[in-house]
This record gives C-alpha cells, structure tokens and sequence, in this order.
C-alpha cells in the first residue's frame, strides 16, 4: 500500500519522500514566453481569471533580460529559501504563461539548462493542451532519454469539463483538444498533472465532481485543486464587482474539496488542494490568504467525516450530457 505519511490523501509531499526519500521544494521559472490567448492568435485579453503575470505571480521575480536566464533564475530561486532546511533537490516549475508556445529551439534550450542543474531533480511545464505539439512530445522524449535520472512532467489547464464553463473563460479550446494532448502525452510515457478550478461561476457542486470524476476515471499522474481566486486587473475582477457571481465560503470550499478527495482515484498524485494569491492581487475570496488555516480545516473535515482519497471513487456522475461534453 501506498505511504501518504500521515494525510488521508496523496500529496505531493508523500510522492517525493517515497520515491526520493526526501522533500523536494518547487522553484517556480518565468521563461519570458507568452500565451495563444494574449499574442492574437486565439485573443488578446487573455483567460478572464489570469492576471498580466500568467499565472506566474510567484516565479522569480526578473527585472533585466539577463535575468530570463533559467539557471540564474534557479540559483536566485534557492537563495530564498534561506536557511530553511529544503534538502539537496528541487523542482523547475516552468509555471508563467504557456511553457510548450515557443521556438522549438528555445524551448529546448531552458528544458536543457534546468534538466542539466546538478541541484534540479525534474521538470514540471504549466501549458495548454492546445499547445503541445507533436515536435515538442518528441522533443519532451528525447530529454527523458538523455536525462534518465530526471523526472518531466507536464502540467495541463483544463479547469472544467463544462462548455458552457469554458466559453465564459475564454479558455479557447474544446474538451476534445485536451483529451487528445492528454493521450498524446500518456502514449509517450509523459505523466501529466491537470489543473482543476474549483469555484467557478455558474458551476454548482455536481458540476464541479463531475469534471474531478471525468479527470480521475482517466487516472493522470497528478491533480491540482486550486481554489478560484479574484485578481485584480482581470476581467474576472469585474464580473466580481458588478456582482454576478460570489466567491466560496472557507466552509463551502472545504466541504467541496473534500467531496473532490473522497471521489479521487488514490493512485493519483494531488499536487495542490488551494492554491495562493498575491497579498496585494488578491480581491476575493481574502480567508484564502491563511493558507495553513485552509490546510488545518481541510485535515480536521476529512477525520470528521472519515474521509480518505478515493473512498467514494466508484460513485458515478453523469458526464455524457451535452454540458459536460
């Protein structure tokens, strides 16, 4: 039986110390790339939730263009851990933006120069499943090959399975895409983590476990829950102040996560279950901001309730009707 060193759920803590026997801290990397939603080709406004840094709020922060430079930005990365007792090893997290949208020859160039640091356990690419093309999964298995010892993950933005959902997002690309990168992506032998929005306007709580069903019946290597966060400067941000939808509750929000957990298969990796926002972006939900409180609630509610990964997984949820698909 898999060990989730104390936690009713598979966290991404417990993948590190039983594969690597240790924790493995992440470095998140601005590579200075850009988006199909904000170059023209699909918009220029960007997904209505992401903010002018995409996503990328707490990459290292880069004020030169000799700063775009990963191993610079990996050595300053590790400088702010301080002291703090992070082991020997970390993860490259390539998280502003779209990671695989770029010359081939670029994109090669920042994956070798984190793969090749000695301190670099493995990478992990934020993208769109719109994004990865067939030169970047060769590429991607090429780097496997010639870096054995190191891990790539890919890490893809679904955020709902419900069309109707993703048009308000301006997400930019059916469901159909992502299944298509997602099997693209497995067939190659490249674990894939999805990204899931919790929270989202216009969806309800059986919305919301049917798009974390769908994502578990396909048994990714990882999920991420993150919670919906208003930012300011976004066109969600508006939405927000005109009234039209209202943020999570801490109760709502637990509740609903741990609903998420119990429907999750437990082989899969839960590599976030809230997610942060910058102090001074964020407009909503602000209980969101104590993260170890979020954290300490959502361990209490899953003993309260008996709650373990997986416990409910076998419950169904209808996904075939024409919202969901």
């Amino acid at each position: 039986m898999t060990d989730w060193h104390g936690k009713p759920y598979y966290s991404l803590d417990a993948f590190c110390k039983n594969v690597y026997h240790h924790k493995i801290y992440k470095i998140a990397l601005n590579a200075h790339l850009t988006c199909p939603n904000r170059d023209g080709r699909l918009g220029l406004r960007g997904c209505i939730f992401c903010s002018a840094g995409g996503s990328g709020e707490f990459a290292v922060p880069v004020e030169s263009a000799d700063q775009w430079d990963v191993e610079r930005q990996l050595q300053q990365g590790m400088t702010l851990f301080g002291q703090k007792n992070v082991g020997e090893e970390f993860i490259a997290y390539f998280q502003a933006y779209t990671n695989t949208y770029g010359p081939l020859s670029y994109l090669e160039s920042i994956y070798r120069s984190a793969l090749s640091h000695p301190k670099v356990r493995g990478i992990s690419i934020a993208t769109r499943p719109d994004c990865v093309e067939e030169p970047v999964i060769r590429l991607l298995t090429e780097l496997k090959a010639q870096y054995p010892e190191k891990f790539i993950w890919v890490e893809l933005g679904l955020q709902t399975i419900h069309e109707s959902t993703a048009t308000y997002l301006r997400r930019g690309y059916p469901l159909s895409v992502f299944e298509d990168a997602f099997a693209r992506l497995s067939d190659a032998g490249i674990p894939v983590i999805v990204h899931l929005i919790l929270g989202l306007p216009g969806e309800n709580q059986e919305m919301i476990l049917q798009s974390v069903k769908w994502v578990s019946d396909r048994k990714p290597f990882g999920v991420k829950l993150q919670l919906l966060h208003v930012l300011k400067n976004t066109d969600l941000a508006t939405d927000y102040a005109e009234g039209k939808f209202k943020v999570l509750s801490q109760e709502a929000y637990l509740s609903l996560l741990a609903e998420c957990i119990a429907l999750l298969d437990p082989g899969i990796v839960i590599h976030r279950v809230t997610g942060d926002g910058r102090g001074t972006d964020l407009i909503a939900p602000d209980w969101s901001k104590n993260k170890k409180a979020v954290l300490n609630g959502l361990h209490h509610l899953l003993k309260e309730k008996n709650i373990r990964q997986g416990c409910r997984k076998e419950v169904n949820y209808d996904t075939g009707s024409p919202n969901a698909l």
